[in-house]
C-alpha cells in the first residue's frame, strides 16, 4: 500500500450570521447531506465515523470508512484529526481545520483547509497520477459543498465565490 494526499485550502464569504452556519455544519447528518464525497456520518460524542461514496483513480475506487476526532472551539473553529479506534487500521483520513470569521454584521468568513490521505495498492511512482485526481475531487466536492450550504441557508447557489488559496 501507498500513501497518496491532497490539500485544499478554501475561502469563501457567505452573506449570513456564523451561528446559522455552524448549526449545519456541527450537525453530522447534514454535513453529510452537505459533502457530495461523504455518504454518512455517524457520531458518537467527539469520534465521527465518515463513510465515503467512493473516490475513483487509475481504474480503482475507494470507498472507505474512518474515524476523525471532532474539536469544536468557541462557534468559531472545528479542527479534523484522524483517530482510528485503538487496533484499527483506516484506508483513508482527513485532518484539517474549518475556520469561522465574522465578516460584518451578517457575513461570515468561512475557510476550509482539508488534507485527504487514501492509502492504495499501487506503486508510489503513481503518486503524479493520482495525487492530482484527488486534488481535483476535493476542489470539486468543496465547490458542490458551498452551494449546497447556500441551498440550505435559502440563498443562491448561483452567487457562491469560492477561492482556493496557494499552500505548501
Amino acid at each position: 500500500m501507498t500513501r497518496f494526499s491532497a490539500r485544499n485550502i478554501s475561502m469563501s464569504t457567505v452573506p449570513v450570521s456564523s451561528d446559522e452556519i455552524w448549526q449545519l455544519i456541527t450537525d453530522p447528518g447534514m454535513l453529510a447531506d452537505l459533502t457530495p464525497l461523504i455518504r454518512s456520518i455517524e457520531a458518537t460524542g467527539s469520534q465521527w465515523e465518515w463513510a465515503l461514496n467512493g473516490i475513483e483513480a487509475l481504474g480503482l475506487k475507494v470507498e472507505a470508512v474512518f474515524t476523525e476526532r471532532m474539536e469544536f472551539i468557541d462557534q468559531r473553529q472545528i479542527i479534523f484529526t484522524h483517530d482510528p479506534p485503538i487496533g484499527s487500521r483506516e484506508r483513508a483520513g482527513v485532518e484539517g481545520i474549518y475556520d469561522l470569521t465574522p465578516a460584518g454584521r451578517k457575513a461570515t468568513g468561512l475557510q476550509v483547509d482539508l488534507t485527504l490521505f487514501v492509502d492504495l495498492p499501487l506503486p508510489g511512482l503513481s503518486r503524479r497520477a493520482v495525487e492530482p485526481v484527488l486534488l481535483s475531487t476535493m476542489r470539486a466536492t468543496g465547490q458542490r459543498f458551498a452551494s449546497n450550504l447556500y441551498e440550505q441557508l435559502g440563498l443562491d447557489p448561483a452567487t457562491v465565490s469560492v477561492i482556493e488559496l496557494p499552500h505548501r
